[in-house]
């Protein structure tokens, strides 16, 4: 008798969740529908708790002390990640034990008992606004869709949004005559950005020459402002792309990117004077604290105080 081989097709069955990752699926979904978090940060969650998953392993949650959780921001820091990633993780964790408590699983949530450590914050990369130029000047007529880059470049920079923000900013949202474009942040806030006139300009370019071209494409009429060459949504990771090309054309570090950007935005603010609850409001930021952080990457701005307030300037 001639044993049948297997088909092509067949896959090897899946290896069973641990006790942990049943939790994770529905308190994924209990971030989306209860506490409507976008779907870039429930997905970070998920992220950082598949990390978890494969720390504790069989092993229940119910089961686990502090010294234990502990352990797991030690290993966290083995494995390589930034103290701000650390940070994140452990933010992480206390979500998905106070939600498991919630739902009962667990009667005592040691994870509360983590230490919220006081991380010394990353001073962002800023560029100069003469680096900054360079960035936006840096788009040449050889480039395939050169008006939609230097109308992207214009944007992030006029607008200080965050890739995702410009990458789901539609026609709609974008008010050229009144200068200006209703961006949807985070947790789907909506705020209001003014547009300088450079941008204005970059956008109405592009909007004669290119958008309708890359719209043609398309088999529905597409309502997103930036396109691709598919008449589709030009995705956030495509940004990322091509603001690095950019700024190697440029000759500018291999770490600037649409962040960057934002960053120098604020920056540049503040250099000029402007307020700090202004510049909170401009970035969508929930707590002015994430704000403040600028204040210490602008050493003119506090040099300019001093000198004015301070009697032994």
């Amino acid at each position: 008798m001639v044993r049948k081989l297997p088909s092509a097709k067949s896959t090897a069955p899946a290896a069973p969740m641990t006790p942990t990752e049943r939790y994770v699926a529905p308190f994924v979904a209990y971030l989306r529908s209860e506490c409507h978090l976008s779907e870039n940060t429930a997905a970070a969650y998920r992220r950082d708790l598949a990390r978890f998953c494969k720390w504790i392993g069989t092993r229940r949650v119910a089961g686990l002390s502090i010294q234990e959780l502990a352990k797991y921001v030690g290993w966290l820091r083995g494995e390589g990640l930034a103290a701000v990633s650390v940070a994140r993780h452990v933010v992480s964790l206390k979500i998905f034990f106070r939600y498991l408590q919630v739902e009962g699983v667990l009667k005592e949530n040691p994870a509360e008992l983590l230490g919220a450590s006081k991380l010394w914050q990353r001073v962002p990369q800023v560029l100069t606004q003469t680096t900054t130029g360079k960035l936006l000047s840096s788009v040449t007529r050889k480039d395939a869709w050169p008006r939609r880059d230097r109308a992207m470049l214009e944007l992030l920079y006029a607008t200080g949004c965050r890739a995702s923000e410009l990458s789901n900013l539609t026609l709609r949202d974008t008010h050229l005559d009144e200068g200006w474009c209703l961006c949807h942040g985070k947790g789907d806030k909506q705020r209001l950005v003014p547009i300088g006139a450079p941008a204005v300009a970059a956008v109405r370019e592009y909007l004669e020459h290119e958008r309708p071209k890359l719209a043609a494409v398309a088999q529905t009429t597409p309502g997103w402002l930036l396109l691709s060459p598919r008449g589709r949504q030009l995705g956030r990771e495509r940004i990322w792309e091509l603001v690095k090309r950019y700024a190697a054309r440029a000759g500018l570090s291999d770490e600037v990117s649409p962040h960057t950007l934002r960053h120098s935005f604020a920056t540049h603010l503040l250099a000029g004077g402007a307020d700090l609850r202004q510049v909170q409001e401009l970035l969508g930021h929930a707590s002015i604290a994430t704000t403040q952080i600028y204040t210490h990457v602008d050493s003119s701005r506090l040099k300019k105080v001093h000198r004015q307030f301070h009697p032994r300037a």
